[in-house]
């Protein structure tokens, strides 16, 4: 359909030709690239920025694209209808691409969106993997933080087991000593003394103890001082002195039972916790070793088995009484450690090497994954010419009894 314009200086009217049309469709062909170019160029940036502003910024710039579009459309109606009603439809046309156009880039924006997305999550699978190995590490760590302690209480007891071999040597003196002393006062015991009888049976109550307990000390307590005969001091492993046991030794016919007053008397002017009598003559009540009115007594060959039940309770005692001393100061000490900045450093230290850990496993992916993709190319290139050369042997000799399968893929393939 043809249409007249008009002049707008002389009121004349003409058909546009040929060269007026070429004008105009070169002015809107201009203008249209240089929108088109604009839309690109804004629409590049907003594709760039897309990726951190996620599905809210894309709502937004879809409402904006419609609105813009909308307003553009009008525009250009209004230009066209003003110009040349005949390039109308080529307009639209034009439109239309564009808007196609913008839709498969906002696909694709969407498309790299949910990639990003995926990897996303990939790395928040790979950091929940480290810190996985992270407590495997610390158990190790644990682990042989409990073997140093553990090598370390080793050389200890060896030191300890060193010491015991001197002391246990210097005991055999004594007891040589004592060996000669002991014959000496049989030999005088034989003459009827019976006040040395007694002295006899305290030496070797006394040898007895030390060679029993070689780790506590036996006190004599000398002629003459008020007391009983000799005090057991009880020490731990770690030399540490738990408490101690009086004893007191008679070698008589009859049993009396002002012993027991008079050692108990003893016993807490000595501050001991225990007290024992060994007697040769035992209460008429006591067939065995057993505690009558709070003072242990038994014979000269029970003596051993009942000190080493009384040690192992007062050893027991002093461990629990010491385990519930200073524990508010050691959970203070503990919590100031927590807290300090060396922890704080050392964790980082930790913390540091594992993100390099990560940052080199994620290389070494990238870099395995390179090389597994090439390879299976080439593969795929050996297989596909090995097929090739199959087909042209088979296909000249017929059926052959060589199997030219490579894989097991390929032996899987024929069979179905």
């Amino acid at each position: 359909m043809s249409a007249q314009i008009k002049c707008p200086n002389c009121g004349n009217q003409f058909e546009p030709n040929d060269t007026i049309r070429e004008e105009v469709e070169k002015e809107l062909r201009t203008k249209v690239n240089e929108w088109k170019k604009s839309k690109e160029d804004e629409f590049a940036r907003k594709e760039k920025d897309m990726s951190e502003m996620l599905l809210a910024k894309e709502l937004a710039f879809n409402k904006k694209l419609q609105d813009e579009k909308a307003a553009l459309q009008q525009k250009m109606e209004e230009q066209l209808r003003k110009s040349i009603t005949a390039d109308y439809e080529n307009q639209v046309k034009l439109l239309e691409q564009s808007n196609k156009e913008n839709e498969e880039k906002l696909k694709l924006s969407r498309q790299k969106e949910l990639e990003f997305l995926k990897k996303e999550q990939e790395l928040l699978s790979r950091e929940q993997e480290i810190e996985i190995q992270l407590q495997k590490m610390l158990l190790q760590e644990r682990a042989q933080l409990t073997e140093t302690i553990r090598k370390e209480e080793t050389e200890r007891n060896s030191l300890r087991e060193t010491e015991y071999q001197f002391k246990l040597k210097e005991m055999e003196e004594k007891l040589e000593q004592q060996k000669k002393l002991a014959d000496e006062m049989k030999r005088k015991a034989e003459q009827g003394s019976m006040q040395l009888q007694g002295e006899v049976q305290e030496v070797a109550l006394e040898e007895l103890l030390r060679i029993a307990f070689p780790f506590d000390k036996v006190t004599e307590v000398g002629k003459g001082v008020r007391g009983a005969d000799c005090v057991l001091t009880i020490r731990n492993n770690f030399g540490q002195e738990c408490g101690s046991i009086i004893f007191e030794s008679k070698r008589t016919v009859a049993f009396s039972n002002d012993w027991i007053e008079k050692l108990k008397t003893d016993m807490r002017s000595q501050g001991a916790d225990a007290a024992v009598l060994v007697t040769q003559a035992l209460p008429k009540e006591m067939s065995g070793f057993g505690e009558k009115e709070g003072v242990w007594v038994c014979s000269f060959n029970e003596v051993k088995a009942v000190v080493a039940i009384m040690r192992d309770a007062i050893v027991k005692i002093y461990n629990a009484s010491q385990s519930q001393q200073n524990k508010g100061d050691k959970m203070q000490l503990l919590y100031t450690y927590l807290t300090s900045n060396e922890f704080g450093e050392q964790w980082k230290a930790v913390r540091e090497g594992f993100m390099s850990m990560k940052l080199s496993i994620l290389k070494e992916r990238d870099a395995m994954e390179k090389l597994w993709k090439a390879r299976e190319k080439q593969l795929e290139k050996v297989l596909l010419n090995a097929a090739h050369i199959k087909g042209s042997i088979e296909g000249i000799a017929g059926q052959s009894a060589i199997d030219f399968t490579l894989t097991d893929d390929d032996r899987l393939l024929e069979e179905s």
